[in-house]
């Protein structure tokens, strides 16, 4: 595809460090914490309280890096073996780290009152700005899967400037048609929830071979998650209208996510052609599309090291440079002592470091040193 580049990555087996297939099922694995630093607030917003867990205070005008997990997770479930993974941490060590649980849907959670009315997902989104306001931070980079994705791009779309940029995995930024709508109540009738939200977040070829993994998400999501709160976003979730974006150019007073963007998923995903089809809606020259081969449905649990790998090319394109030690791109040890903001420049090179906390950086097409990977666009299709 002309203008596209392939990067491919090391081969990353499924991991989760220094574990082994049966220890999957224990209910703590996806649930331990490797620091105790995370700080727990429940924030008042318009449309109720809002759950989040953060480590770290804002630091100069660097951006906070905000998730949204997936309907039927939680950000533990759903981020802790990203967050935690040895080469993610040496990054967000340098910036502050705030996770958001949906309501209701954070571990320990109360059922809501009979007759309660969740948020649709644009409340979801509308919510996100008490949180910006409550820490202080400027902007963020929003990292979201699925249903989580979904509400970083809407917030994006209402709340630009406080955006600078976004990954998002397994986005579907389509509504449910009246015959996905059939099919999901039909599903809920001879399924059991926990089942049901499998099918949405797992390949059909991991969910007949019923891995580990699989089974292991089954009984969190059994058990962990309060299923009457989990019923209410689920139910939101499948009611959502299209994310209503255009690709710039391509109709009148078109519509799109104004700040760099990253999409992820893996192959053979149920989101895949949901994430192909957000791409095409995309600025090009802010977006980069990473589809992950050997991932299936949950790539930040099954390939965090290729999605590390991948965040931080994310972060020099904005122009952030990790010094971390990393075996696989350099011959020597590479000093880990700070994340350091590029000179600001549309050829500058990612040797050059200026200060760590200038001025709010914009999306730039620029080229990599050979120490790093060769040429990088923003607008490139990569395969790993």
């Amino acid at each position: 595809m002309a203008g596209l580049q392939e990067l491919r990555f090391p081969e990353e087996k499924p991991l989760l460090r220094g574990q082994d297939a049966a220890e999957l099922e224990n209910s703590d694995t996806f649930l331990l914490a490797v620091d105790t630093d995370w700080k727990e607030h429940d924030i008042e917003t318009p449309y109720g309280l809002l759950h989040v867990v953060i480590r770290g205070s804002p630091k100069g005008n660097r951006p906070a890096i905000l998730t949204y997990h997936d309907v039927g997770l939680n950000h533990k479930l759903c981020f802790n073996t990203f967050f935690n993974f040895e080469d993610m941490q040496e990054i967000t060590k340098h910036f502050v780290v705030c996770h958001v649980d949906a309501p209701g849907q954070q571990v320990g959670a109360s059922q809501f009152p009979q007759g309660y009315q969740f948020p649709s997902m644009e409340q979801l989104a509308a919510m996100l700005p008490s949180v910006v306001q409550h820490f202080g931070f400027k902007y963020v980079i929003g990292i979201g899967v699925g249903a989580g994705a979904y509400v970083l791009a809407k917030f994006a779309l209402i709340f630009p400037d406080l955006v600078e940029g976004l990954v998002l995995m397994n986005i579907d930024p389509n509504g449910k048609g009246w015959i996905d709508w059939a099919a999901t109540k039909l599903s809920g009738l001879t399924s059991t929830l926990p089942d049901t939200v499998l099918s949405h977040l797992f390949s059909q070829e991991e969910l007949v071979s019923n891995t580990e993994l699989v089974q292991s998400y089954r009984q969190q999501i059994g058990n962990v998650v309060n299923q009457a709160n989990l019923q209410l976003f689920w139910n939101m979730y499948n009611s959502r209208r299209d994310l209503d974006i255009n690709r710039p150019g391509t109709v009148p007073n078109a519509k799109t996510l104004r700040c760099p963007v990253m999409l992820v998923v893996g192959d053979n995903a149920p989101a895949e052609d949901g994430v192909v089809e957000c791409n095409s809606k995309l600025d090009p020259t802010t977006t980069t599309f990473l589809k992950m081969a050997d991932s299936g449905g949950l790539p930040q649990v099954t390939q965090p090291g290729k999605l590390t790998e991948a965040f931080k090319y994310f972060l020099q394109g904005m122009g952030y440079i990790a010094y971390l030690k990393d075996r696989r791109l350099s011959g020597g040890a590479v000093p880990s002592a700070s994340m350091t903001r590029l000179a600001r420049s549309r050829t500058a090179s990612l040797t050059s470091a200026g200060s760590v906390d200038g001025s709010r950086p914009q999306a730039c097409t620029h080229s990599e040193s050979s120490e790093g990977l060769g040429q990088v666009n923003h607008t490139m299709e990569v395969s790993c």
